[in-house]
């Protein structure tokens, strides 16, 4: 259930109209790395972690709904960047405050180039907010379809990439404007990424095993193994030297690996080194946390008839009064859940 405040979450401001920055910050109302692209992706993850995972589906719709917030925020900017031109749309009269604005033909004419490379502004939405890119490209589910794989390890993982994505793009937007008061806006979004990296990472943390992502685990022949696939130049580091990141597996670097796929048959003759791991043993582990996996969906389930709310324990008559006072529901943590109270501070 979602309940709207009409108040900005962080109360944006322009310095005056400026349509040309408003088509780049499109890119961050229906891009690819947007706002809405965010929301839309951690709400449709949370769905699968409900019962298997609540403390995550709390965390996930948490951040949904933030992300609806900074779209909201961004598609104000967007507005207050644009005004003037639908009322200069309907003013057939170059007196509007956008042609005071342009102040002249040749600023005019900027305006109209501008108007071919977002041209919803001046003949589709007539000044507000489009989902689009900053090319004028519109919104698609396929920018985060790939981002719910129904593995939590594998969506966080994925996540934790979109934050990166988004502070990147907040970081170049700051490079096109020189209004204090977007860009103390675009500061505070940018630092919501940084922040949310860090709690999907967190929440990553918690779920163990965690690596690799999803079941089964990775064949020791082939997992430690870095292949010279370019000339000239080569470069050793911590990626291709050393011991792996994850399995602590010592790396093996093919210098030649022509020579060395026709010497070992296409590599059917390649023999697990530099570690401990077994094709037995690996077979063992898929297994073993397949049954745990498995079991840990599977007990999540509730028996007979199913409902997406669970009722909450009966709240005490001050709590009730408190909660009205205040003017929304009462969140309840996970101890105040399961024993009706509230935890000692």
């Amino acid at each position: 259930m979602f309940y709207h405040v009409k108040d900005l979450q962080f109360n944006a401001r322009v310095s005056k109209p400026d349509p040309a920055f408003a088509t780049l910050l499109l890119e961050q109302f229906g891009g690819a790395n947007g706002e809405l692209a965010a929301a839309l992706r951690y709400f449709g993850q949370a769905f699968g972690a409900k019962n298997p995972f609540p403390d995550k589906y709390d965390l996930l719709m948490d951040i949904a709904t933030e992300e609806f917030s900074h779209l909201e925020i961004v598609g104000a900017t967007i507005q207050m960047l644009l005004t003037g031109i639908n009322g200069e749309l309907k003013n057939a009269a170059d007196n509007s405050e956008i042609m005071k604005l342009l102040n002249g033909k040749a600023a005019k004419e900027e305006v109209i180039h501008q108007g071919m490379v977002a041209p919803q502004f001046l003949v589709g939405s007539a000044g507000t907010p489009c989902y689009t890119n900053s090319q004028g490209i519109p919104w698609t589910a396929a920018y985060i379809n790939g981002d719910a794989q129904g593995d939590l390890s594998a969506d966080l993982r994925s996540d934790i990439a979109a934050e990166t994505r988004a502070k990147m793009v907040y970081e170049y937007l700051l490079q096109f404007t020189n209004d204090p008061y977007v860009k103390e806006t675009l500061h505070f979004l940018m630092a919501r990424e940084v922040a949310h990296y860090q709690m999907f990472e967190a929440a990553l943390s918690t779920i163990q095993p965690n690596f690799p992502p999803g079941v089964l685990q990775s064949d020791p022949r082939f997992s430690n193994v870095y292949f010279n696939m370019s000339m000239g130049n080569d470069f050793t580091g911590p990626w291709n030297e050393g011991k792996t990141t994850q399995l602590g597996e010592t790396l093996q670097y093919v210098e030649d690996p022509i020579d060395y796929v026709l010497q070992t048959n296409g590599l059917l003759s390649h023999e697990p080194k530099g570690t401990d791991r077994t094709r037995e043993g690996v077979a063992k582990t898929d297994r073993q946390t397949s049954k745990l996996k498995s079991a840990e969906i599977n007990g999540a389930v509730p028996e007979g008839v199913m409902q997406w709310n669970r009722p909450l324990p009966e709240a005490s008559e001050t709590q009730t009064r408190n909660t009205r006072a205040e003017g929304r529901p009462h969140k309840q943590n996970s101890h105040e859940a399961k024993t009706g109270r509230k935890p000692n501070k």
